[in-house]
């Protein structure tokens, strides 16, 4: 029988969308999955050398607040300025009390779970990002290169 194989495109920037592929890549991975992320549109911030990612409040009316301010905290008050830190700093406090692995420690994870990362050259062309400002060990392609893994995978997410 042949290796399962897991593919993923991650497209979000956000900190609280970066977790979903790294930690469901990782725990594939560690369950002997073929592994590999297409990183495209925002989501190639998580293959930046200095990671500075944040929570955006705004438009994620899903997110639970602290101190029950979903209830009397109005949302348009999340777009007041310094917000988006503030949320970002509560987020990870949270997420550190409870033992989460940070972003950097799952990308670690992965690669030395030898999870296949793919950064979309168009992207990186299109935003005119400098491919020095990424973590060593990823690769650069285009569709055709998360096709030829994403066509014989048995798991496809779109993250």
């Amino acid at each position: 029988m042949s290796e399962k194989k897991l593919a993923i495109i991650a497209t979000k920037g956000t900190l609280d969308w970066a977790y979903p592929p790294l930690i469901l890549s990782s725990t594939a991975a560690a369950l002997g999955y073929d592994v590999e992320i297409f990183f495209t549109f925002y989501g190639l911030q998580m293959l930046k050398k200095k990671l500075n990612l944040k929570v955006s409040p705004l438009g994620n009316p899903g997110m639970p607040m602290p101190m029950g301010m979903d209830k009397w905290f109005p949302v348009l008050g999340t777009a007041i300025p310094g917000m988006q830190s503030v949320m970002t700093m509560m987020m990870k406090q949270k997420m550190k009390s409870k033992g989460v692995a940070s972003l950097e420690e799952l990308r670690d994870l992965c690669i030395e779970a030898e999870v296949r990362m793919v950064a979309c050259q168009m992207t990186v062309d299109l935003f005119d990002m400098n491919p020095s400002e990424f973590i060593d060990g990823i690769e650069f392609g285009g569709a055709a290169t998360f096709f030829e893994f994403a066509g014989d995978a048995d798991i496809t997410l779109y993250i």
